[in-house]
């Protein structure tokens, strides 16, 4: 880190980039990267890097660890100074060593699963082989019985059954079409036959995007009958003439139905007031307010103090999930302008890759006030033209609520992220201390999977299902994103402890933290997760005070 004289002299030669500049724009999954902090590595960008035998350093400060993960995803004159340090970083025996012990062991299983079928099927042939021989057996007996008692059988009949022994009064066609020849052939198609009998029932599989209905974020699912009368207590509630706000945070904790969450959202994140004569009126105002700052401002995102800006938003829309709703033009015009208007809204951050993140809760919730079907597989454009603007102008509103209570998260250097990593590894060395020191044994930094837990509220890490869902009780929870996150993220990691604790390496362990198998996780994960996060939450009441900062 450089000295007190030196950050002076860092801000005289740099009265452009003081913080609350939007021009400065840096990675979401990364904290920023600043070339003047990174000057000895930029001019050995050309330098052969040194051999270092054993593990890598480790990164012992923030500005260590910017110098190997900073990623701005920007197009411009720097590229060929950062291709240098990402080469230099870049140890490419380890990256083969992994790369071929990760393609061993996926065939080693392949072979392991072939011989085990091969197994079964030798066993199922010989199975049916025996029971053909019996079945033949039987049928000589029968004819035997049936000649003995004087029974005359028809001319086809009797050609039947002097045939090959292993034919069968069942028809089966074979998948080459041709006829049945050799006793070997119909053998073979006895067996299938068994087979395809033997087998267990497979229920259909069920696409991701149909799970949306069963987790009550969109579709129409069936409702049991605890969550219909969980409805009416919502309903009940909402339909005074002043919302017991206390009440409904009760109620929204293990979750909000499907029908009700728009206005709930809008109630417990305080854009929308108690009182219900008083929510129209609001409302108007604050759309209005909303496209007032699109004609004040928006035609500036060219100009040279936002252009930057601007399109570091236009770079990142098309990263973001579910793509079949981002990628669609209306769609990313939409967060285009909420992301930009926030940004010169707030110069004290600008745009931060993440909050772009961020919007995307809040627009599905208040599409589903317009419409039934999963919102994935719907034309947005297809609303109306006054419906779409209340979409936009209520998501800009609601995020930008939120992201007053995290702001610290985004300013530069992101030092809310940092504070809340490093009070998150505090909190896991008091909660397991196995699994802390497992990670320190093989030198994984908290900073290096947890900063985009940080950073994106786990939405990189969960289904949008399940953002929507843990999204409730963080709204109903307060301080939920700022405070109660944090637990959620010690519980979230201690819920793979099985997984770390068999990891052995520092990559294997960094691909399993950055690559968590969530994808078919549900309602019934999320309220587990939560409930543990809660019990911490209890636990370590007399945790430092920085673990509520």
């Amino acid at each position: 880190m450089s000295s007190d004289g030196n950050k002076k002299q860092f801000w005289k030669r740099n009265a452009a980039k003081v913080p609350g500049s939007i021009q400065h724009v840096y990675g979401a999954q990364h904290p920023p990267f600043d070339p003047l902090l990174h000057a000895n590595l930029i001019k050995a960008g050309n330098k052969p890097p040194p051999a270092t035998p054993g593990k890598p350093k480790k990164a012992t400060t923030f500005q260590e660890f910017e110098s190997i993960t900073s990623d701005a995803w920007d197009v411009g004159d720097d590229d060929d100074e950062l291709l240098a340090m990402a080469a230099q970083n870049l140890n490419i025996e380890v990256v083969m060593e992994t790369a071929n012990k990760v393609i061993e062991n996926h065939s080693k299983q392949q072979e392991r699963q072939r011989l085990d079928d091969a197994t079964e099927l030798d066993q199922r042939e010989e199975d049916t082989q025996e029971e053909a021989a019996e079945d033949e057996e039987e049928d000589e007996e029968e004819e035997e019985d049936r000649v003995e008692e004087g029974d005359v059988t028809s001319p086809e009949v009797s050609f039947a059954s002097q045939s090959s022994p292993y034919t069968d009064s069942r028809l089966v066609k074979s998948h080459s079409e041709a006829p049945i020849g050799s006793p070997k052939d119909a053998a073979g198609e006895r067996a299938a036959l068994h087979r395809q009998r033997s087998l267990p029932h497979r229920p259909p599989v069920i696409p991701l995007v149909a799970r949306m209905a069963d987790q009550n974020t969109s579709g129409t699912p069936a409702m049991t009958e605890r969550e219909a009368s969980r409805l009416d207590k919502f309903k009940q509630l909402l339909a005074g003439p002043n919302t017991d706000l206390e009440e409904l945070r009760k109620l929204s904790w293990s979750g909000i139905p499907r029908q009700v969450r728009p206005i709930a959202w809008k109630l417990l994140s305080g854009y929308l007031p108690a009182n219900a004569e008083r929510r129209e009126s609001v409302l108007q105002r604050k759309r209005q307010e909303y496209f007032g700052f699109i004609q004040q401002y928006y035609d500036s995102r060219n100009d040279e103090h936002h252009q930057d800006t601007y399109r570091q938003i236009h770079i990142d829309i098309p990263r973001m999930s579910p793509e079949s709703l981002v990628l669609q033009p209306k769609v990313t015009e939409i967060f285009e302008r909420i992301l930009f208007i926030w940004a010169i809204r707030h110069p004290a951050s600008g745009y931060v890759q993440g909050i772009n993140d961020l919007v995307t809760p809040f627009f599905v919730v208040y599409v589903f006030e317009y419409i039934e079907e999963e919102v994935e597989n719907f034309d947005v454009s297809s609303l109306q033209e006054e419906a779409l603007r209340n979409i936009e102008a209520d998501s800009f509103w609601c995020m930008s609520k939120l992201l007053d209570g995290i702001q610290d998260n985004y300013t530069f250097a992101q030092p809310g992220i940092q504070r809340k990593v490093k009070a998150l590894e505090e909190l896991v060395s008091r909660i397991d201390e196995s699994v802390h020191r497992h990670m320190h044994q093989y030198e994984v930094e908290y900073l290096q999977f947890a900063f985009r837990w940080m950073n994106n509220l786990l939405m990189r890490e969960l289904p949008l299902r399940c953002t929507i869902r843990l999204w409730d009780t963080y709204q109903a929870e307060p301080e939920g994103f700022s405070h109660f996150h944090l637990y959620v993220c010690a519980a979230f990691l201690v819920r793979w402890r099985k997984e770390i604790l068999e990891e052995r390496d520092f990559q294997g362990l960094m691909i399993l933290l950055q690559n968590l198998p969530t994808m078919h996780w549900g309602n019934e994960e999320v309220s587990v997760l939560l409930a543990e996060a809660y019990r911490l939450k209890f636990a370590f009441a007399d945790a430092p005070n920085h673990y509520k900062r």
